[in-house]
C-alpha cells in the first residue's frame, strides 16, 4: 500500500485561507444587510429647507401698485391720477353729493379728514373679492404706508361700518372701531343723531334703535345698527315705520332682518 505523506504545513495554510473566505463573505453579507440608501432622507432635508425659506415680497404682496390721489370727491371716495374713480370698502361716509339728497351732517368734515389722509399722495389699493360697483367705481380698502384709511374714518367717527358680502375682509375690525368711536362720542356720533337724521321717535331715545322700514313694495324690514342700510334708513312713523327694541318684537310685528346685516 503505497502511503502518501501529509504534509502538515500545508494542510494550516488551506485552512487559513478557507476560514478568510467565510469570513470576508460573511462581512460582506453584513454590509449588505445592513445598507440602507440615504435618499428620503436627503429628500426630508431639501423638504425641510424649503419650508423653512421665507416667501418673497412679491408672493406675500396682496396690494396693487402705487397709485397717486389727485381728487377726493367725499368721504368715502377718490379719483386716481389714471382717472379712475374708488370706493372705500366697508365704510359709508355721510352724504355730500348725492344727487337727490340734501348734504348730511358731518359730510363735509368726513371729506375734509380724507383729503388729510390722502389727497396728493399715493396710496397702496387692495381688492377683496369685487373688482368694482354698479357705478364702475374700483372698490378697494386704500392704504398710506401701514394705515388703512377705511378703518381710520371709522375709528376717528367720520364714516359708519357698511360691508356687503363677499367684501368683508376687515368687517369685524371696522365694526370695532365703530362700537369704539360711538362709545367715545367722536364725530358725528356726537355731532348728528344716528348718522344725519333726528331723531324721530321717544322710542328711540329710550334706546330702541331697530328701525322698521316698509319698502316701495310694502315689505316690512328691519334693520339693526350694524346692518348696511341702517344709517341710510329714514323712519316715517305716519306710514307704519317703527322703532323696535328688540328683533323679537320687530318680528313678531311682521318684519323680516334687512339682507345686508352682518
Amino acid at each position: 500500500m503505497d502511503e502518501r505523506k501529509i504534509d502538515p504545513d500545508n494542510q494550516k495554510i488551506k485552512l487559513i485561507k478557507s476560514t478568510s473566505f467565510f469570513v470576508l463573505a460573511a462581512f460582506l453579507a453584513f454590509l449588505l444587510a445592513t445598507f440602507r440608501p440615504q435618499k428620503t432622507t436627503n429628500i426630508k432635508i431639501i423638504k425641510d429647507f424649503k419650508t423653512n425659506i421665507p416667501e418673497t415680497k412679491e408672493e406675500t404682496k396682496t396690494k396693487e401698485s402705487k397709485i397717486k390721489v389727485v381728487k377726493v370727491i367725499d368721504g368715502d371716495t377718490i379719483e386716481l391720477e389714471n382717472g379712475q374713480k374708488v370706493r372705500y370698502i366697508g365704510i359709508d361716509t355721510p352724504e355730500l353729493v348725492h344727487p337727490s339728497k340734501p348734504v348730511e351732517c358731518f359730510a363735509k368734515e368726513a371729506q375734509e379728514k380724507n383729503k388729510e389722509l390722502v389727497l396728493g399722495k399715493e396710496v397702496w389699493l387692495e381688492k377683496d373679492i369685487s373688482e368694482t360697483d354698479k357705478y364702475g367705481r374700483l372698490l378697494r380698502y386704500v392704504w398710506v404706508n401701514d394705515i388703512l384709511v377705511n378703518e381710520v374714518l371709522v375709528q376717528e367717527g367720520y364714516a359708519q361700518v357698511s360691508t356687503y358680502p363677499p367684501d368683508v375682509k376687515y368687517q369685524e375690525r371696522f365694526l370695532e372701531a365703530q362700537r369704539k368711536a360711538r362709545e367715545e362720542n367722536k364725530g358725528l356720533w356726537s355731532s348728528c343723531q344716528y348718522f344725519g337724521q333726528k331723531v324721530l321717535s321717544s322710542q328711540a331715545e329710550k334706546g330702541c334703535l331697530i328701525k322698521g322700514n316698509i319698502s316701495a313694495s310694502g315689505e316690512k324690514i328691519y334693520h339693526l345698527t350694524e346692518c348696511g342700510s341702517y344709517h341710510k334708513t329714514v323712519i316715517n312713523e305716519s306710514k307704519g315705520e317703527k322703532w323696535f327694541c328688540s328683533e323679537k318684537e320687530a318680528i313678531f310685528a311682521g318684519f323680516r332682518k334687512a339682507k345686508n346685516c352682518p
